[in-house]
């Protein structure tokens, strides 16, 4: 199944409820929470208390990207603030096998993620404990880039070691995605697209989900199947 997965970063953070119902409204699955400590990225976001406030207000799936340092110490927090899938650096977390442990029992789906620069082999003995890969497409840390396609080449070795040991991981891919190259990055195995400028910077934050919806659609159609 495809999935889009609006950034709220890209959000407008005066109005973050508005835009939110927007994405929900128009059949966004999940909502990217971005989460940076100004040490493992050079930037700061937003943490627990804006995750706890916006959980009442929306039903979409809560994927929390942690760009944070020793991503161990706060996956109980995120988790009691309402957030689903906790997603944790591989280049931040010491222990991921007891970081996806902690995140499962606590009620949640465990994700890791890679920087560009690292490589794809490093987390696969991982993978069985987690639910999901994120592949940055563009250095951590701000919204804006373009994306690196050496990055889809990660993800094409990924699709093929995840079909290859029969493994049900996802496979969700954030930097520089969108509309004219959402085909691309499904291509090479992505069925999660996070996007930020190109959903909640658009005009129309409804018109702007449904035209990625519509690449999925014809995605799927030309591969037999549908979106759901």
């Amino acid at each position: 199944m495809l999935k889009l997965a609006p950034s709220l970063l890209a959000a407008d953070f005066k109005n973050l409820v508005r835009d939110v119902s927007l994405a929900e409204q128009a059949g966004a699955h999940y909502l990217h929470l971005d989460v940076m400590d100004g040490a493992f990225v050079n930037n700061i976001s937003f943490g627990v208390p804006v995750i706890k406030s916006l959980r009442g207000a929306s039903k979409l799936v809560f994927d929390a990207h942690l760009m944070v340092n020793a991503p161990e110490r706060y996956i109980e927090a995120f988790a009691e603030a309402g957030a689903d899938i906790i997603n944790v650096h591989a280049e931040a977390c010491a222990d991921l096998a007891g970081a996806f442990k902690k995140i499962r029992a606590l009620g949640g789906s465990p994700a890791v993620t890679i920087k560009p620069g690292t490589d794809i082999s490093s987390i696969f003995g991982a993978l069985p404990g987690a639910d999901m890969v994120l592949i940055m497409s563009v250095e951590p840390g701000f919204g804006g880039q373009k994306l690196m396609p050496e990055t889809l080449k990660k993800a094409e070795r990924l699709a093929e070691h995840i079909t290859k040991n029969g493994l049900k991981t996802e496979i969700e891919m954030d930097g520089g995605i969108y509309l004219e190259n959402a085909r691309e990055v499904i291509s090479a195995g992505v069925n999660i697209i996070v996007a930020g400028s190109s959903v909640f910077g658009a005009g129309d934050i409804g018109q702007a989900v449904k035209s990625f919806y519509k690449i999925f659609d014809e995605f799927e159609k030309s591969k037999g199947g549908a979106h759901g």
